[in-house]
């Protein structure tokens, strides 16, 4: 009687074969750099999750105190603008790409989500670095969130839930999103320019 990690392996195989998962040869449009765009996405995801690493292992009060904390959260700092300068762009190459076309409504869903969770990331992330500017946001955000009900379970002066939500819960959706996102992407293939469709059509002379 085939067990689950049968039946996932085969679910998984038909899905996307191995070919797709890992392909030898690349249509030749991705040479074009709006297909760069998600590959710097991940790179800087792959920085950001790296100094989060280390700056919670070693706490609050090293990245306040070490000249090495000091660096380390800089890093974080500017992985995080890297992440978001090139997830923005590619979304908006996308869109402007209808990277929804030939069946990847799913792949385009996903990738939007995962911007929304992104910036709910950041946001924690803020609350989170117990300075001046932490602080301010937190207060400010306070009174918004208390009116629409949801303070007593998301508390932005709770500095404890604010981490823990940061460094534990959403990197593990953030994960899980943009893995989804890459399987669709190598199921579904890269999408490929407008002026192909339109070639296709005839509507290119």
């Amino acid at each position: 009687m085939p067990n689950l990690t049968g039946r996932l392996r085969r679910w998984l195989s038909a899905a996307i074969p191995g070919e797709d998962l890992l392909p030898e040869e690349l249509p030749e449009y991705v040479r074009s750099y709006v297909y760069l765009f998600g590959s710097l996405t991940l790179g800087s995801f792959g920085c950001l999750v790296a100094s989060g690493m280390t700056l919670a292992l070693f706490g609050p009060g090293w990245w306040h105190t070490s000249v090495v904390g000091h660096y380390i959260n800089s890093v974080h700092f500017w992985s995080v603008q890297a992440f978001f300068f090139f997830m923005v762009l590619h979304l908006w190459a996308q869109y402007l790409m209808a990277a929804w076309r030939r069946g990847r409504r799913a792949t385009w869903v996903v990738g939007a989500v995962t911007f929304a969770a992104s910036i709910m990331a950041a946001f924690t992330g803020y609350l989170s670095q117990q300075n001046l500017d932490s602080q301010w946001i937190a207060v400010q955000g306070k009174d918004a969130l208390n009116s629409t009900g949801v303070g007593a379970f998301f508390n932005l002066l709770n500095f404890g839930q604010m981490y823990s939500i940061h460094i534990a819960v959403m990197p593990a959706v953030l994960a899980g999103l943009i893995t989804l996102h890459v399987l669709l992407v190598r199921r579904r293939g890269l999408v490929p320019p407008l002026a192909d469709d339109r070639a296709k059509r005839g509507d290119v002379r």
